[in-house]
């Protein structure tokens, strides 16, 4: 589900709270240009506190919030894969796969009710928010979604989210500096 709304344009530097304050007017953030946009394939950038993962893919712009629904890892890296006609990013640590135009989380696995259960995709409903893309006279634009309701990867943009990926890092960090150690 996807919500459409003629905005007002503002530069992206301005008003970034955390909040998705539902009340709010709904803004268009300029980006960047298109063909540095499609040079650059991915960037990442901040809207309104909002953490957003831009890509360009098969001729077209897609923007999701930057961390997996799952356990917050960052997408940048994940692969592309068509799933069933549908474009799905592939998050890389825990392999999750999420459709680019939606958000919606997709498994494979087989219903035990049939006489020979063979493997198919289903959906686990709407899991990571989108943003509507725009263009205008080669200029690109993110319009972050309002759609209503509690999307899982909203969590990664709150405060406790937030908190737990700087542990989640520092975690990783100090590992890596206990392997740099070792090797020397």
């Amino acid at each position: 589900m996807r919500c459409h709304v003629k905005l007002p344009v503002t530069s992206m530097r301005e008003n970034r709270t955390t909040s998705m304050d539902k009340n709010k007017p709904s803004r268009l953030y300029f980006i960047g240009k298109k063909d540095d946009l499609i040079e650059a394939k991915r960037t990442n950038v901040t809207l309104d506190g909002r953490d957003i993962l831009m890509m360009y893919h098969q001729r077209k712009f897609y923007a999701m919030d930057l961390q997996c629904y799952h356990a917050g890892s960052s997408l940048e890296l994940g692969d592309i894969e068509e799933i069933n006609n549908k474009l799905c990013i592939v998050c890389p640590k825990h392999k999750y796969k999420i459709t680019l135009a939606e958000g919606e989380g997709l498994y494979k696995g087989t219903n035990p009710a049939d006489e020979v259960p063979t493997p198919q995709w289903f959906s686990k409903g709407i899991k990571q928010r989108v943003h509507k893309v725009t263009e205008v006279d080669e200029d690109i634009f993110v319009t972050l979604s309002k759609c209503p309701g509690w999307v899982e990867s909203d969590y990664y943009q709150t405060e406790k989210g937030r908190a737990e990926l700087r542990k989640a890092q520092e975690s990783e960090d100090a590992e890596a500096d206990v392997n740099a150690d070792e090797d020397v």
